[in-house]
C-alpha cells in the first residue's frame, strides 16, 4: 500500500509553523512530545498543490500561498510506503494568529499549532532539523530527497 501526503514549510523569523497532534486512530500516542508540519493525505486523483491548500485550510482556517517543492521524503511504516512532498509556504505571516476552534480539524486532530523554535523542539520528520531552513528561498537549491526506514 502507498500513501501520498503533502506538507507545508512556513517560516517566520526563523521559527517553523508546526502542529502538535492529539492522540487519535492509534497513530499518535498520548505521551507524544513531537511536532510536525501542517498537511496530510492527498486524496485519490487530487492535485498535490490543491491538496496542500485544502489540508492547510482544514488545519488552520487560512489558505496558503504555495511555493516551490523543497523536499520529498519516502519512508515505510506499518507495511505502508509513505511519500511526502514538502512545499514552501509563501505567506507565513498570515498564520501568526490561528483559532483552532474555527477550523474543521482543530478540535479532533490538533492539540496546538504555533511557530516553534527549531533548536529546542522535537520535530518530525527528523531530517528537517538537519536542514538549514531559511525564511527565504534559495532558488538555486535543488529539491532534496530523503529516505528513512524506521523499522
Amino acid at each position: 500500500m502507498r500513501r501520498i501526503a503533502v506538507r507545508g514549510i512556513a517560516l517566520h523569523k526563523g521559527r517553523l509553523l508546526c502542529t502538535k497532534l492529539r492522540p487519535y486512530n492509534d497513530l499518535i500516542k498520548p505521551d507524544a512530545e513531537w511536532w510536525c508540519l501542517p498537511g496530510g493525505t492527498v486524496e485519490e486523483g487530487e492535485d498535490i498543490n490543491e491538496a496542500l491548500v485544502r489540508e492547510f485550510y482544514e488545519e488552520t482556517g487560512i489558505k496558503p500561498v504555495v511555493g516551490r517543492l523543497l523536499y520529498v521524503h519516502q519512508f515505510i511504516y506499518k507495511d505502508t510506503e509513505h511519500l511526502e512532498f514538502f512545499f514552501r509556504i509563501k505567506n507565513p505571516e498570515d498564520f501568526l494568529s490561528i483559532d483552532l476552534a474555527k477550523t474543521s480539524h482543530g478540535g479532533v486532530e490538533i492539540e496546538a499549532i504555533d511557530f516553534v523554535d527549531l533548536e529546542n523542539t522535537v520535530i518530525l520528520p527528523s531530517f528537517l532539523k538537519q536542514e538549514s531552513l531559511r525564511d527565504e528561498d534559495d532558488l538555486n537549491e535543488p529539491v532534496k530527497f530523503f529516505f528513512s526506514n524506521p523499522t
